[in-house]
């Protein structure tokens, strides 16, 4: 469960989640070294089950509702600043504990991030004189893993008119490392009709690359 997502939209279940968190922080506040709920958040609480139990009426108004949603904001807002405030990241309490009070129970072990897997390449669009968009695609039927392919290493160069365009990727000089799905390049007004090569590898965030891809090329236009 994430940060966000541990309090119940259910305004019933809202009310058992915050009396058994508020109950078990009250038994355990001092061995934490935190505020007692009730201190933030037991008038909110008990505000709120006022107006809902007015809600519940058969014969209730619209001034009913407007009141419960409204008793309901404040009573959450305090909930949470009490989670976030003393008990989300506290050392001393077990995740057990967490489980019990239905907050966040946080993973802290390190996913091990491994190689680069698979390859990547481009198509090209033109979308104006002197520039050419890549759009970044992983090459289908190449393994893939999101964690490890964390981005992507271009390296690129310019040939010129008549020039044999590069076929392999040490012939490209420069280079740059993107993580967004398009990259454009922009050329000097002289580069035009010349040829423009660019060669890709996945890189995970500690630098460690994977294969380098096809060379792909276009004209500058």
């Amino acid at each position: 469960m994430s940060g966000k997502q541990y309090i119940p939209a259910n305004d019933a279940q809202f009310i058992t989640w915050a009396e058994n968190m508020a109950e078990i922080a009250a038994e355990r506040y001092e061995e934490w070294s935190v505020s007692p709920p009730d201190d933030i958040i037991g008038n909110t609480l008990t505000d709120f089950k006022a107006k809902y139990a007015k809600f519940m009426n058969p014969n209730r108004g619209k001034i009913d509702t407007l009141e419960k949603n409204e008793a309901r904001k404040v009573a959450e807002k305090a909930c949470r600043t009490y989670v976030q405030g003393f008990l989300a990241r506290n050392p001393k309490i077990a995740d057990v504990d967490r489980e019990r009070m239905g907050i966040t129970v946080y993973d802290t072990i390190p996913t091990s991030v491994g190689n680069p897997v698979g390859l990547v390449t481009a198509t090209v669009k033109y979308p104006n004189e002197g520039a050419l968009e890549l759009s970044i695609k992983h090459v289908e039927g190449s393994p893939f893993d999101a964690r490890a392919n964390y981005g992507v290493k271009i390296r690129y160069g310019v040939f010129a008119v008549g020039e044999a365009a590069a076929t392999d990727v040490n012939q490209l000089a420069d280079s740059l490392f993107t993580r967004k799905k398009k990259e454009l390049f922009t050329f000097d007004r002289k580069d035009r009709q010349k040829t423009a090569c660019f060669c890709l590898r996945y890189e995970n965030s500690k630098g460690q690359a994977g294969q380098w891809g096809g060379v792909v090329s276009a004209i500058i236009p």
